[in-house]
């Protein structure tokens, strides 16, 4: 079950990013006239793209969505990408696949940028090879988008050789497009019952226990 090549989700999987997140998202409902404070509701905005997730859960049309994630960002860029927490292990587990010579990405629905910004906050930047995210114009938003975007630019040839690690069915049925193996990790937002509807391949509690599914 080695693989050479580990392609990280970020919120949920190496960050906690509940409490930025979240008061983002309610800045953003407050514009539109809407009071949000159910956290169940919130938790589903961490994992998928955010203008997905506005037009799911509150019947946005496209259009609008776009505005609610414009005004999102206005928080979020200035204060929200900052209200996160490093999950336990992360560090540690970064450095050992890194001491074993696996190579490491990120491949998040973030865009980019803002992904740079946190992983720079953390000081994690220096265990990736290559950071890969979306942009701020929707171009490049679905997991599937991100992993090809990845591949693409580590040049990656043999895709049986690498490995998405996340916490949501985006990370899941993103990997299963593009044609790789999925571990899902159960200390994110994702649930075991929906990592087995959707049909990860390995299933683990924390982040150190991905290392003998790697090593």
């Amino acid at each position: 079950m080695a693989y050479k090549y580990a392609l990280f989700d970020l919120d949920g999987t190496l960050t906690d990013p509940y409490e930025g997140i979240s008061k983002s998202v309610i800045y953003s409902l407050k514009s539109f006239g809407i009071e949000e404070s159910d956290k169940a509701t919130l938790k589903k905005f961490i994992g998928p793209p955010l203008k997905e997730s506005f037009m799911r859960f509150y019947g946005f049309s496209e259009e609008k969505a776009q505005k609610a994630v414009e005004k999102y960002r206005e928080r979020y860029i200035a204060t929200g990408v900052y209200e996160n927490a490093l999950i336990d292990g992360v560090r540690e587990t970064l450095s050992l696949l890194k001491e074993n010579g696996i190579k490491v990405y990120l491949a998040t629905s973030k865009p980019q940028p803002l992904a740079e910004v946190i992983l720079d906050h953390f000081g994690i930047t220096e265990y990736f090879d290559f950071i890969g995210g979306a942009d701020f114009n929707y171009n490049r938003d679905e997991k599937w988008q991100v992993i090809e975007y990845v591949f693409e630019n580590a040049k990656i040839k043999d895709r049986e050789n690498a490995l998405m690690i996340g916490d949501r069915m985006h990370d899941i049925l993103g990997a299963k497009r593009t044609g790789i193996k999925c571990l899902c990790v159960l200390c994110g937002y994702g649930s075991r019952e929906e990592f087995d509807e959707y049909g990860a391949d390995y299933i683990v509690e924390t982040i150190p226990d991905i290392l003998p599914y790697i090593l």
